[in-house]
């Protein structure tokens, strides 16, 4: 492999490379000094050092192997200038053009491009050598936890690139891109040409009687790098003195106002705030109570939490629930929510000592947090100290759950134990049944689509039971964040109709700044330069609001953006020698194990913390400390959870600030151009679908086991009972409904009400594994759907903000082997999904129409092929792997388009691919469960992707795509797509209405565009989605009124075959 080039080795290419190209070197230093005669002879100077510099970093630039470290870029330069290069002059350079410069300490491990390398005794054919040395894996990690020494650093000098070059693909590791002749001149000009224009607004901007080179000369001192061990030490000198050097106290932190006010000051900043919106802060409204609280509970809530009064809200509640009236409260975050239904469990207990209660919570993290608040306030009320109060989840010991059912008064779960643990164990749960006063369900809005729907089915299946043993008066109450039609979606849910709704919010809040951040580009004056990271923006604005003692949240999508953010929070503080900073960060995700889980959210529930990376696993009302500030990588997945994951900023009367990072895709440019929305828009409904019998009769077949049916059981289930009853159950000589004997002994075990995958990959650290002492650790679990895409060999794995090499994958026994390593580079897998219609078993007409609708049996196949090695945006090379595709059947259903569209589409230009994936998108959107299904969202490119065939030989075959609208489920245990058919020739023509009546010129979140689309919605036409809509639709199309498009790129789409249908089956009316 090729490593760091030496700086001889670099100056005698670099010379070879110059004899080459003398001549037009000559003619343009000829030029040169035509536009610079009117300069002083300084700046002439200052030109010839970073002309030669320019010439030595383009040739770099164009060999990606080599190192830029200073020494080697310092040599290259002073062969060509025949003088010493001063530290100054490159400090001069960088104050001039501070863009296109970076001049800075990094650590020396981020100068590695390859890991190094021995043979594998088991690698499969084609797959890379990504074993390292075991003495490097046996060293202490380099990028190490707060408070352990932090590795060497080195000075490197470095140009932005304006163009990435080709990309050059083979077998094996490929050749990194690289520049042609061409396009390195080009770059040579470019850069020249913005020095030049620099000096000139320089001189030109200098006040009459001072000297443009002294200005200059003292900017440069603020640029000269400092070595961060050398910081490390000033600040161990200064501790206490340098009050640069000191975070403020969160309570003596400046005001939000004068934090904008200086980010807008700070010479990074390129006017990226593009929308600033300040709410301000509301008085709070209390509200009385129709019977006094007890003086032990007024005493509780005073010595636990400081209350004295109630707001509005929460009166209201209580007094519902006081005339036993289930309630819903749908107020802003951090409301004080929880108050009430915990004041009356209070009032409960002390009525009765026996009373229990059920908390259920969305997360454990969530859990957690809640039972340690009511914990405290029981303890501060007098004669309820002994009650105990208990988590029952996933992580419970089987041996201490029978003691907790025998001697709890108050679970805290989740509906997936309630499900699968509780429900099924109805009989050891009676007596804490019959005496159940309480049930809270907090988060309410999360219950929605698949989830939502199995979790009303699981409620009433509760319910049935609650009643079985004598108890039809339990109370329901829940909590939400500010949702529409928030009683109608606790009705639905649960199943009752006596819901008090209390959406009027008496808490106070202080001012709150809203604020939209474009991405800048990375060169003002060349945006073909492209923009610079939302990684990168959100990292430097995170670190900027900490040291200002601003406690801040950075909320990303996915899981690997939290660990990228995170391995850049620890580079960029490490660099810096601001390690007790870094100390007070930590990222929270789903995945890691409970051990890491619980430490984690002891720091963040503890307040200590100035800073949480995290996925929307905290979007909810997790209490993790007051939060000054909410920085949200990339528009959420809908306006719901933008003001959810708002809202987590800002308690009581402090001003708070919530930042929109907008990546530079579709949907958030939308919101970047149109911020209104942001805050206007009224949000979804809330969708549950307690109707859909494949739903209901996977959850009969469980409440059939814990207590034999009958049709009287309707008063729970619905009308379908009877016919799903008998249809699908076993009766008794006695008239009952039992469970049908393939389900047994535990029916609950095949019903996933999360519509998730079962199966789960374990992330195993080796790194140890051979030492004294040294075990196997498992990191993580990992669900199969993400493990596909980020367990492959030699693939980067990231785990709170440290990389990992994945050294071998097990597919039978699902686990993965990792070895730690520091590396600077990451990786993105080269992958393709194929999703084809095997077999049709049921056929439904569209109105209307000739045309039909499928539904039946998909196959869906994922292969990764290789990946890429990334540097931030910049890629260093190919890598093929050999893996094994993962395959998995699926139900879904499909249009077939015509062919005749094909060739009116290819006739004005428009891509079929295009046209299709946003024809899908646009039924997607009309339909309130798509987040349970999903479409073949694909790039041209990896249409083109060279496969092998079914038997896995060496033939390589290129797939076209059929011309088809295929949508399925999102998990084999799925159901929704069934539902989606019924119904698909309505929402065909609504999706053709949203489309057409849309004004938006190209396509947007409302008509084409989905916020989940694994391509970012860069492979849509929303001429050609209309279209495709009106062929199925069999509308008139005026074929004169298409406008003619370039029509450039690959077609990769072939006319549909029809998918043989199963025997005896009928084509359904419209």
């Amino acid at each position: 492999m090729k490593r760091s080039t030496t700086a001889g080795e670099s100056s005698k290419k670099l010379a070879k490379k110059q004899k080459v190209s003398s001549a037009t070197s000559a003619s343009r230093n000829q030029d040169d000094d035509e536009e610079t005669s009117g300069w002083p002879s300084y700046f002439r100077d200052l030109f010839k050092v970073f002309k030669a510099l320019n010439t030595v970093l383009a040739f770099v630039s164009s060999h990606k192997h080599l190192a830029t470290t200073f020494p080697v870029v310092r040599a290259s330069v002073e062969g060509l200038l025949k003088r010493p290069l001063e530290l100054s002059k490159v400090a001069e350079i960088k104050a001039l053009v501070p863009e296109i410069v970076k001049f800075a300490y990094i650590p020396e491990n981020d100068l590695r491009i390859h890991a190094e390398t021995v043979s594998l005794n088991t690698k499969r054919e084609l797959s890379p050598d990504f074993t390292l040395h075991s003495q490097s894996l046996a060293a202490p990690s380099t990028s190490v936890l707060p408070g352990q020494e932090e590795e060497e650093h080195v000075l490197v000098l470095e140009f932005i690139e304006y163009s990435r070059g080709r990309l050059k693909s083979g077998p094996g590791l490929s050749v990194p891109p690289s520049m042609t002749p061409k396009q390195l001149n080009k770059l040579v000009d470019k850069r020249n040409q913005r020095f030049k224009d620099a000096v000139d607004e320089l001189i030109k901007a200098t006040p009459e009687g001072e000297v443009s080179m002294d200005l200059l000369q003292a900017a440069a001192r603020d640029h000269i790098p400092v070595n961060p061990f050398a910081k490390k030490v000033l600040a161990a000198t200064n501790a206490g003195g340098s009050q640069n050097l000191i975070i403020p106290e969160p309570k003596d932190r400046p005001s939000i106002d004068d934090i904008i006010v200086e980010i807008q000051k700070q010479s990074w900043y390129e006017k990226q705030i593009v929308d600033r919106r300040t709410f301000k802060e509301k008085a709070a409204v209390e509200g009385l109570l129709d019977e006094p609280l007890s003086h032990t509970i007024q005493q509780a809530l005073r010595e636990s939490r400081n209350i004295t009064s109630l707001y509005y809200h929460q009166t209201a509640a209580i007094n519902a629930i006081a005339k036993k009236k289930h309630v819903i409260v749908s107020t802003s975050t951090a409301s004080g929510k929880s108050v009430i239904y915990q004041v009356p469990l209070l009032k409960f207990l002390e009525e009765n000592s026996n009373s229990t209660a059920i908390f259920i919570y969305p997360t454990k993290a969530l859990a957690q947090d809640q039972r340690t608040a009511l914990e405290q306030l029981l303890w501060a009320c007098p004669g309820l100290q002994h009650i105990k109060v208990v988590t029952y989840d996933g992580d419970t010991p089987q041996d201490q759950r029978r003691t907790i059912r025998e001697t709890a008064s108050v679970i805290f779960t989740n509906f997936d134990m309630l499900h699968a643990s509780i429900l099924p164990h109805e009989e050891l749960w009676r007596t804490f049944m019959k005496n159940l006063k309480l049930v809270a369900v907090d988060e309410l809005h999360y219950y929605s689509n698949l989830f939502g729907s199995h979790v009303a089915q699981v409620i009433r299946r509760f319910r049935r039971i609650c009643a079985a043993v004598g108890n039809q008066r339990v109370i329901f109450v829940s909590c939400s964040a500010t949702i529409a039609k928030p009683s109608q979606h606790m009705k639905s849910l649960f199943g009752v109709d006596d819901v008090e709704e209390i959406v009027e919010d008496g808490a106070p809040s202080g001012k709150k700044d809203y604020i939209v951040w474009d991405l800048p580009y990375k060169d003002p004056q060349a945006e073909k330069s492209g923009r610079t990271s939302s990684l990168h923006e959100a990292t430097q604005l995170m670190i900027f609001l900490m040291m200002r003692g601003v406690r801040v949240i950075v909320f990303c999508k996915v899981r690997k953006a939290c660990e990228f953010v995170m391995k850049g929070l620890r580079q960029e503080l490490s660099a810096d020698g601001r390690l007790d900073v870094l100390a007070k960060v930590m990222p929270y995700r789903g995945g890691y194990s409970q051990e890491d889980r619980r430490r984690i959210e002891h720091e963040a529930f503890s307040g200590r913390l100035l800073g949480i990376v995290a996925t929307n696993a905290l979007e909810l009302g997790v209490d993790i400390g007051v939060l000054d500030a909410v920085i949200m990588l990339g528009f959420p997945f809908g306006i719901a959870n933008f003001r959810q994951q708002a809202g987590r900023a800002g308690r009581r009367s402090r001003d708070s600030l919530a930042v929109l990072i907008a990546d530079d895709l579709p949907i958030d440019q939308h919101y970047v151009d149109y911020p209104d929305e942001l805050y206007d828009q009224p949000m979804d409904d809330l969708i549950v679908d307690v109707d859909s019998k494949v739903i209901i009769e996977a959850h009969l077949q469980c409440a059939a086991h814990e207590m034999p049916l009958s049709k009287d059981d309707a008063v729970y289930f619905g009308a379908s009972l009877a016919e799903l009853c008998d249809s699908k159950l076993r009766k008794d000589q006695d008239g009952w409904y039992h469970t049908h004997p393939k389900f047994l002994p535990y029916p609950s075990r095949h019903v996933s009400i999360r519509g998730a995958d079962d199966d789960k990959y374990t992330v195993i650290d080796v790194t140890k594994l051979g030492l004294p002492h040294g075990v196997p650790r498992i990191m993580e679990e990992i669900e199969l759907a993400r493990a596909i895409f980020e367990l492959y060999e030699g693939g980067v794995f990231m785990h709170q903000g440290l990389t990992f090499i994945v050294k071998e994958v097990s597919h039978d026994t699902k686990v993965a082997r990792l070895v730690r390593a520091d590396v600077n580079w990451s990786t993105r897998p080269r992958d393709y999904t194929d999703v084809d219609a095997k077999q049709t078993h049921r056929i439904k007409e569209i109105a209307g129409s000739p045309h039909r609708a499928y539904f039946g049996r998909v196959d869906v196949t994922t292969v990764v092929f290789g990946f890429l090695k990334l540097r931030g945006s910049e890629m260093l090379e190919f890598v093929d792997v050999d893996t094994l595709p993962y395959e998995r059947q699926v139900t879904g259903f499909w249009f077939d388009v015509p062919k005749d569209l094909l060739g009116l589409l290819r006739e004005k230009g428009l891509k079929p691919a295009e046209a299709i994936h946003s024809a899908s998108h646009a039924w997607m959107n009309r339909f309130a469960l798509s987040p349970d299904l999903r479409t073949e969202c694909k790039a041209a490119e990896k249409e083109l992707a060279e496969r092998k065939d079914e038997k896995h030989t060496e033939e390589k075959s290129r797939r076209k795509r059929p011309a088809r609208l295929i949508l399925y489920d999102a998990s084999r245990k799925g159901s929704v797509s069934a539902q989606a058919f019924d119904h698909s020739g309505e929402v065909l023509r609504q999706a053709h209405d949203s489309v057409e009546a849309c004004p938006c010129d190209d396509g947007c979140y409302k008509c084409i565009h989905s916020a989940t689309c694994s391509e970012g919605n860069v492979v849509a036409s929303k001429a050609g989605a209309l279209l495709v809509l009106k062929a199925l639709l069999n509308l008139d199309i005026d074929t004169n009124s298409v406008a003619q498009q370039p029509g450039q790129g690959p077609d990769t789409i072939v006319e549909a075959t029809y998918v043989r249908p199963l025997d005896g089956v009928q084509v359904e009316p419209a």
